[in-house]
């Protein structure tokens, strides 16, 4: 049975080395205090018990069981009540909530390395908390004080579950042809009626009341997705005192047969005139579901990581224990009839692969969530706000890179076995399937591209692109830092690309979407490429006090710079090629 093993020491090097996290919590009046390294410390080793000894061992049987639906109710594996239980009682569902309503407030940069660890043990079971996480982001920051003061407290603390009720059956991306319709009642509450899909948690047996964010229109709304507003609607109605009512008109008509997350229930929930109360103001609800699917974005990104995390230990395990044929250069285990497969050129150039993008996106997750930080509790306007571009310009890039190659570094896994990847017994066929899906939720890897593209950088007018460009060459331009020149000429070619592209959509509207997934993929390498050469600098320095970590991280940062990195050559010729081709074919001819 697969297993992992949170990688504690690689986490503690991202975040009190290379990003000093510590020193930055000091300076921040709302962190001080609250948290420095050996709080931190304890809570990622606290974290990982908890994802490796108990919701990792479920990972499988989940799979195998999944997610069971009779008569609107949705069961989940056996297990996973005792083991939701348990993880509540840790208080890891108000991780980095807010206080004031009983979450712990620790920092966006120690969440993002245990959300790792949660999908890295079990990608199914992380689901239903991290909805409510998101959840409760978008009530603290948009609802009423008495609909936080009612549902965030028993919210974070994890008796309530948290969903987000976006999709339609005709209405995907394009949210302004949503159909629920939401009437006003004398109370100030309204009628929802209508039907969701593809709503993550929406049932399930774990928690006391489900709080759903639905997005609705009003009847005298305008079209389109300045029309939308959000409500929240609990599928159980909650007395004045906070106590448990009678049951809201919402059931779950069915769930998704899914291709992987089989333990996640994937419900259509439908809304016969349930009883909502508006969050924000009229007709602004998508701007405020979207504080809740930003944060989901980048969760599911993490997933990307996650479960990239687990598929190269995994890999590294058995190509150090699988024997099969002789080194190209002889015999390196003399005293056994071949050599384990890690010595074969290709097996490494996979093991390298998985392991250079892995580490690279952690050190990318953990920068996000520094910018996070800032946006949240820095008391300097301008770095506050800085960090709040940073934050819009990465988002899309964190989902996206970080599943586009947590996806590729499982199929590598999954290569590493050979024909024992394919089999269900050795699990990494699992996390083939299970990952795939962060590629589509939270809006499809191609939408977070044009939304890079489209909006942060063109319409932009590459501002924002800049400010992240310039905190590379400022690092670059430092004397003695290890791989200083290719790091220039990676930045100047996404700059010359980015620049290249602003001409070419004034001239063609085409070009944006025909550029946009390879530009996020140049992004994305050149971004992980000034990452590892900070690692390397703190690697460099660093040697005498654990050589084997640290040269391993050298030795990483080489093939990062050598083999990886040049990708973006090829990139660039395939955005350079523009749209003309993508329409030589006429319609009829696919």
């Amino acid at each position: 049975m697969p297993e992992f093993n949170a990688p504690l020491r690689d986490m503690r090097f991202v975040l009190h080395e290379v990003f000093e996290a510590p020193a930055l919590w000091a300076r921040l009046p709302a962190l001080a205090g609250q948290v420095d390294a050996d709080t931190a410390d304890a809570i990622l080793e606290e974290a990982a018990k908890v994802t490796g000894q108990l919701l990792a061992p479920l990972n499988r049987s989940g799979d195998e069981e999944g997610a069971q639906w009779e008569a609107g109710n949705v069961s989940t594996p056996r297990g996973f009540k005792s083991a939701y239980d348990t993880y509540i009682q840790g208080g890891w569902v108000g991780l980095s909530g807010n206080p004031e309503f009983g979450g712990l407030g620790m920092p966006k940069m120690l969440a993002v390395q245990f959300e790792e660890m949660l999908y890295a043990a079990n990608s199914s079971f992380a689901l239903y908390s991290a909805l409510t996480s998101g959840a409760c982001l978008a009530i603290d920051a948009h609802a009423s004080e008495a609909l936080k003061n009612t549902f965030l407290p028993p919210m974070y603390e994890g008796r309530w579950a948290g969903s987000m009720c976006l999709t339609e059956a005709h209405s995907g991306t394009d949210l302004g042809l949503i159909r629920t319709r939401a009437e006003p009642r004398a109370d100030g509450s309204f009628s929802i009626s209508g039907s969701k899909m593809f709503i993550t948690g929406g049932e399930q047996d774990l928690t006391e009341n489900i709080i759903h964010l639905v997005l609705a229109k009003l009847p005298d709304a305008p079209a389109g997705p300045r029309g939308i507003s959000l409500f929240l609607v609990p599928k159980i109605q909650v007395n004045a005192d906070g106590s448990l009512g009678a049951s809201n008109a919402v059931s779950c008509g069915s769930i998704e047969h899914k291709m992987g997350i089989k333990a996640s229930a994937t419900c259509v929930m439908n809304f016969d005139g349930a009883c909502g109360w508006l969050i924000g103001e009229p007709n602004k609800g998508l701007a405020a579901m979207f504080t809740m699917m930003n944060y989901e974005r980048l969760s599911i990104g993490i997933q990307g990581i996650g479960s990239a995390e687990t598929s190269y230990q995994n890999a590294r395990t058995y190509a150090r224990e699988r024997l099969q044929s002789r080194a190209p250069t002889g015999a390196v285990a003399i005293d056994k009839v071949a050599d384990p497969i890690i010595v074969h050129p290709d097996v490494r150039r996979m093991l390298l692969s998985m392991k250079a993008m892995t580490e690279g996106g952690r050190a990318f997750a953990s920068f996000v969530g520094q910018q996070l930080d800032l946006a949240k509790f820095s008391t300097d306007a301008h770095e506050q706000q800085t960090a709040s571009e940073l934050v819009a310009l990465l988002t899309p890039v964190a989902k996206a890179f970080f599943t586009d190659t947590g996806f590729d570094s499982c199929v590598l896994g999954q290569q590493v076995f050979g024909g024992h990847g394919y089999i269900r017994e050795w699990g990494q066929e699992q996390w083939v399937r299970d990952v795939r899906i962060a590629q589509i939720y939270e809006g499809t890897n191609g939408i977070q591209a044009l939304d890079l593209l489209g909006r942060k950088v063109i319409a932009n007018r590459g501002v924002a692109l800049r400010l992240f460009t310039s905190q590379i060459r400022a690092f670059a331009a430092e004397p003695g830092k290890p791989y200083a020149g290719e790091l220039l000429n990676a930045v100047q070619r996404l700059e010359d690309v980015s620049d290249w592209l602003q001409g070419q959509a004034r001239l063609n509207p085409n070009e944006i979407g025909a550029a946009s997934v390879e530009y996020l993929h140049l992004f994305g390498y050149v971004a992980y490429a000034w990452l590892w050469a900070r690692m390397a600098d703190v690697a460099q320095d660093s040697l005498n006090a654990d050589p084997d970590f640290y040269r391993a991280k050298l030795a990483t940062a080489q093939f990062y710079f050598s083999r990886l990195l040049p990708r973006t050559l090829s990139l660039e010729q395939s955005i350079r090629a523009g749209s003309e081709s993508l329409y030589g074919l006429e319609t009829a001819s696919f």
